[in-house]
């Protein structure tokens, strides 16, 4: 039996592995290495729990906590290490943290096929590091699945055409589709759900006081899942968090927790990629505090709007109409079926 190992790191990863791992392991001896990029027990191992997926079969530690080149450094070696021991057919990537840029490069050195699920998205601001990954992951892929038609014609751009590029939909829907279902109704006081993690946010100190001010003056109370990095940033300057009585700060919450708050929200307030997505497939609208999107298709007809240079403006755009939604704009909620069925052609 082929072996395929996943290589994930943070939550994201572990969202989009479940749907994967359970198709996966039908066919391939398929392992699970987890870099422990994301430690913290809200931000990891509750996933595991909640979406009913095995235990990963490597957890690496030297890499928490380190700055971007440790980091990637420290886990090229562990992975090698285990990719020597183990001899996988291929590594399997999602998207594009700093574990994928590991495996990236530790399969394009030791010439493994590489299969990188949600290849293709761009910022196009190569001042964050999430770009450099994705952009070295895809130039070194051998199997790449693209969620949507803009990341195909992203890959084309960069001059990335071959048989081996894939229209599969998102994964990150099936897992929804699966679990849906699970969330409790509410009939609670309405609110805005908020996560504020990336450091052009967090790091600049008067930016995330006009950003909490903004967020305590709105007209609903805010649910602020706060990011650990980010809670360790206000407590290191002494922000005094009670301060902000509209604003509940609550710990990172585990998937089904997070798709409910969201799906209860009157609107989500993010800087992460990955929520913006989910707020969409769960028809919900989004303000997402950046200049950019990987995710274009969500700015279509309001759904999504990008407030950066002066988030005051969030009251305002609270208030706009939406247009149309369209329910199928990241697949079917079968894409790791689909996916896997790819794989098995090819490896």
């Amino acid at each position: 039996m082929k072996k395929i190992i996943s290589i994930i790191g943070a939550r994201p990863q572990f969202i989009k592995h479940a749907p994967m791992q359970l198709e996966l392991q039908k066919h391939f001896k398929a392992l699970t290495l987890h870099t422990g990029q994301h430690f913290d027990s809200n931000m990891s191992a509750v996933f595991f729990d909640e979406l009913n997926i095995p235990k990963p079969d490597f957890l690496l530690e030297s890499a928490a906590g380190k700055p971007h080149g440790a980091q990637t450094g420290l886990m090229m070696i562990d992975i090698e290490q285990i990719c020597l021991q183990e001899k996988p057919d291929a590594l399997l990537l999602y998207g594009d943290t700093n574990s994928t840029l590991a495996g990236a490069l530790v399969a394009a050195k030791m010439n493994i096929p590489q299969i990188h699920i949600e290849a293709g998205l761009r910022s196009y601001n190569r001042e964050m590091p999430e770009e450099i990954n994705r952009i070295i992951s895809d130039e070194f892929a051998y199997l790449l699945f693209c969620p949507t038609d803009q990341a195909i014609h992203n890959l084309e751009k960069e001059g990335i055409k071959h048989d081996r590029i894939f229209k599969s939909g998102d994964v990150m829907c099936d897992i929804l589709r699966l679990m849906e279902s699970k969330i409790e109704p509410y009939n609670g006081a309405p609110y805005y759900f908020v996560t504020i993690h990336r450091p052009y946010n967090t790091d600049d100190l008067d930016r995330m006081r006009v950003i909490l001010k903004t967020l305590n003056e709105l007209d609903k109370k805010v649910i602020f899942s706060i990011h650990p990095r980010t809670l360790n940033i206000l407590k290191a300057n002494a922000f005094d968090l009670k301060s902000y009585s509209n604003i509940e700060f609550v710990p990172p919450s585990g998937y089904l927790d997070s798709i409910s708050y969201q799906k209860n929200a009157s609107c989500v307030i993010t800087d992460s990629g990955g929520i913006q997505k989910e707020a969409y497939m769960l028809k919900k609208k989004c303000i997402t505090i950046r200049k950019e999107t990987e995710w274009v298709e969500t700015l279509e007809n309001g759904w999504n709007t990008l407030v950066f240079d002066d988030v005051t403006r969030i009251p305002e755009v609270l208030q706009r109409d939406l247009g149309q939604h369209n329910p199928n704009l990241y697949g079917n909620g079968h894409a790791a079926k689909e996916i896997v069925e790819i794989i098995k052609k090819y490896i």
